[in-house]
């Protein structure tokens, strides 16, 4: 298989109209990708039949919602199978410029170090930078960091899954995602671990924008499903993507993050249970 082969991963669960919207904008790329490989989540709106109809694009239906984290796990698992070079990791919300690829591939040829991973600059809906999407950068490596700065790219010591591109090697090393996550939390501790000993920068003429109603973060959401994120957060401190400071100013960052998400909750009572739960059941199932 020729250098430089991308299979563009997109995992969808009852989101129809973005999603197509996500291929159209895959389909204008300037430069397309070899593949596009959608990982249908067991959706049970309209998508399975109008991807069954749609040319270009290899379907894997998933038999059951395994959520993004089992979702990007089964995509990057066939892919990788399949030979690919680098692997770009998109939500089914995620609509990309049309020279986001472009601009990706261009960043890794004018890397200083070879990358494991490369990133785009991801915006909400009226261009501002969306604060799900910013990757955490790598300041303490200074001499990198310069480097890396001077071909116009920006060193990364971790991502999110919205237009990321991971490559095989990194997947030959560290695995597949954690699938067990199911949401939250799973992005930043598989692409952390990658990017631990491993290089990775993000591309900023390489811009996508994640569609989501609000630029929000998961705080947005007071239902129930943030017992994934408290759960998922006690893993990741647990697990070995971070140690040191950086555990530390995770740690910190998560108890900020929960104790904001219990002071904006409309039903404080059941925001507590809530985190109670996902603290139960961090600490007692290992991470794997």
């Amino acid at each position: 298989m020729k250098s430089s082969t991308v299979c563009a991963i997109v995992v969808t669960y009852n989101r129809h109209d973005l999603l197509i919207e996500c291929l159209d904008r895959i389909e204008r790329q300037s430069r397309p990708p070899d593949h596009v490989l959608v990982v249908d989540n067991a959706s049970t709106d309209e998508t399975p039949e109008t991807l069954a109809r749609r040319e270009g694009v290899e379907v894997l239906r998933l038999e059951e919602n395994l959520g993004s984290a089992g979702g990007f796990a089964e995509g990057i698992r066939v892919a990788h199978e399949r030979g690919y070079e680098w692997l770009w990791l998109l939500d089914d919300d995620t609509f990309c410029d049309e020279l986001c690829l472009e601009a990706l591939l261009d960043g890794v040829k004018r890397a200083p170090q070879e990358p494991s991973v490369v990133c785009s600059v991801v915006r909400w809906r009226d261009e501002s930078l969306h604060p799900m999407n910013r990757p955490w950068f790598r300041f303490n490596r200074r001499e990198e960091f310069a480097e890396a700065a001077g071909a116009g790219l920006a060193l990364i010591r971790s991502a999110t899954w919205v237009s990321t591109m991971v490559h095989r090697r990194a997947v030959d090393e560290h695995g597949l995602p954690p699938a067990h996550f199911f949401i939250w939390s799973d992005d930043p501790e598989y692409l952390g671990g990658i990017l631990r000993e491993s290089t990775g920068y993000m591309v900023p003429e390489s811009l996508a924008w994640h569609w989501t109603p609000e630029p929000h973060d998961t705080l947005t959401d007071t239902r129930d499903r943030f017992y994934y994120r408290v759960r998922n957060l006690v893993w990741h401190l647990r697990g070995s993507s971070f140690q040191g400071v950086e555990r530390a100013f995770r740690a910190r960052a998560s108890l900020r993050l929960v104790s904001r998400y219990v002071q904006r909750s409309p039903n404080k009572s059941r925001a507590l249970a809530t985190v109670a739960r996902g603290v139960r059941d961090g600490l007692r199932r290992p991470p794997r």
